[in-house]
């Protein structure tokens, strides 16, 4: 199967819908679909086989879904980058096959515990979170760039879609024939993305880019690559800055229902429902929505459209109104969720992608877990109108905060490959393991130039510090005050090879070429590699020098 398209099908980019003339990609929409609806019915069975137990227990369900992305999500995000993604996509969908299938036979024979359901609803969400970051990184494999960000509403739109049909199954077949069937469902639901998986092939041009490197430096490096990126950073308070309070509808609708409205187990996907088909009407108006307000109005506009539905499911009593006003709330989350994503997306390079989508994951995937039962005990202590009017004043909290702390241009970045480092002229060929690597790239600046030079490096050592260096610093000669030294400490020389071979990006060349525009006409910055003379000598006397 291949996902490249010929001029004819490329919809306009504006479209909503145009990666979905990608053929893999419309697969995998597709069989994503049906795997969510199950998901979704599997909730719905879960959390009613809890609800006549206290509130924290029943908010434990989305605890034990989220939590293993706070576990795993760093891990998986190096799982994606060093081995064949399609691969590790492939053996999470047979691992939560597996889970699934024991959680239907225990259901079925009446042998479902609170501790069994909740531990293999954890062993899914260990599958879920090794799959995150692979599902999250194939997506540039799938679509063009310029169709990230309608890939990441579309994804939006299937989770809201299967929101809007699997509660509404789900709590029918639960009240009809029980939860074992809707657990059985779920498991049935993970062979179709296996079936689409099994039949892809990924371009051959892409490989592994953590290949080689140890978890602990492969963790490391996307570590060091998201502290040293500010878009990136951006985007993890946005999401840190939503989540908590909108994670308090999703903990507490159960209670809502069962509480506020007096609703069964139908009544219960009914709301749901209509959170997924306000997020599904939403997409045909998101693309003008954004247009008019911009990525950050659109995060602002969302956050407060949230804290007027908590308001108002606070002090709702009829069933009518709950779904009245969770249909704007779709709309709201799949319209955060998916400027979030977009956002990061178009910044990652290939490079480090899952392991940046696995932090984002992470923060987002954790901040659901960790405050879920934070909700649940708000609710049993204070009653659950203080809950949720909590909820809905720290989303207004955060939508003031995006004046203040916006999103970042994403025009100014670039994150495709750049190979323009030259070949380092050594005498010697180093190993892989040798170093550390002192790195000094000497600059000559004119005196009127020399505070914006200062200024164009800052950008310049960013880049440094997010492909490799430790440590990084700016000096000037104190005999000649024309030149400038930078110097830079690198681990090893694979890591600095890395970084002359895959790391750099069009971005990172723009910066130095900004820097490079205010040296001394005529002159070029001279580099020396220096290597760890205490530790022993670098090359042993079998190494035959480089001609």
């Amino acid at each position: 199967m291949s996902s490249a398209l010929s001029p004819k099908d490329h919809p306009s980019p504006d479209s909503a819908w145009a990666p979905l003339a990608a053929r893999v990609f419309r697969a995998l929409w597709t069989a994503q679909l049906v795997s969510n609806i199950g998901s979704w019915m599997q909730t719905v069975g879960a959390q009613w086989l809890l609800i006549g137990h206290d509130a924290a227990l029943v908010t434990l369900i989305q605890t034990a879904s989220s939590l293993p992305v706070v576990l795993l999500a760093l891990p998986s995000g190096v799982l994606a980058d060093r081995y064949d993604r399609r691969k590790v996509l492939l053996a999470a969908q047979f691992a939560m096959l597996g889970v699934s299938t024991v959680l239907t036979v225990l259901a079925f024979a009446d042998a479902l515990t609170p501790r069994l359901l909740l531990g293999l609803t954890f062993l899914l969400g260990c599958g879920t979170a090794v799959m995150g970051p692979a599902w999250q990184a194939i997506q540039p494999e799938l679509v063009e760039r310029r169709h990230l960000g309608q890939a990441a509403a579309l994804g939006a739109v299937n989770m809201n879609l299967a929101r809007a049909l699997g509660p509404a199954l789900g709590g029918a077949v639960v009240a009809a024939a029980g939860a074992g069937w809707v657990f059985a469902f779920n498991a049935a639901s993970y062979l179709g993305i296996a079936a689409v998986l099994l039949l892809w092939r990924p371009p051959a041009t892409r490989a592994p880019t953590a290949q080689g490197e140890k978890l602990l430096t492969a963790l490391h490096a996307g570590r060091r690559y998201v502290w040293y990126a500010p878009g990136v950073r951006r985007v993890l308070l946005r999401t840190v800055l939503f989540i908590p309070g909108g994670a308090a509808l999703w903990s507490l609708l159960p209670l809502v229902a069962g509480r506020s409205l007096h609703l069964g187990s139908a009544g219960y996907g009914l709301l749901l429902a209509a959170v997924g088909i306000g997020a599904v009407c939403g997409a045909f108006v998101l693309p003008a929505v954004r247009s008019a307000l911009g990525a950050n109005g659109v995060l602002a506009a969302g956050a407060l459209v949230f804290a007027a539905v908590l308001a108002v499911l606070a002090t709702a009593r009829m069933p009518w109104l709950a779904v009245l006003v969770l249909l704007p709330a779709g709309l709201a989350w799949i319209g955060v969720l998916s400027t979030l994503n977009a956002a990061l997306q178009t910044q990652l390079p290939g490079w480090v992608r899952a392991r940046g989508l696995a932090v984002y994951l992470l923060v987002f995937q954790g901040g659901q877990a960790l405050t879920a039962p934070v909700w649940g005990v708000m609710a049993d202590g204070l009653g659950l109108t203080v809950a949720l009017l909590a909820g809905s004043g720290l989303l207004l909290a955060g939508a003031v905060s995006v004046r203040r702390w916006p999103l970042h241009d994403p025009d100014g970045i670039d994150p495709a490959p750049s190979d323009h480092w030259p070949v380092p002229p050594l005498v010697f060929e180093p190993g892989p393991a040798d170093g550390p690597v002192l790195v000094q790239v000497a600059y000559r600046v004119s005196p009127g130039n020399r505070a914006a030079f200062a200024d164009c490096m800052d950008r310049v050592a960013r880049s440094r510090r997010r492909t490799g260096a430790l440590t990084w610093g700016l000096y000037q000669d104190g005999r000649d005050p024309e030149r400038f030294v930078e110097s830079y400490l690198v681990a090893s020389w694979s890591e600095h090879l890395a970084q002359h071979h895959g790391r750099l990006t069009a971005a990172d060349r723009r910066d130095e070429e900004r820097a490079r525009r205010l040296l001394v006409a005529g002159t070029a910055p001279e580099v020396t590699h220096a290597f760890d003379a205490v530790a022993g000598p670098v090359v042993p006397p079998e190494r035959r020098p480089v001609r």
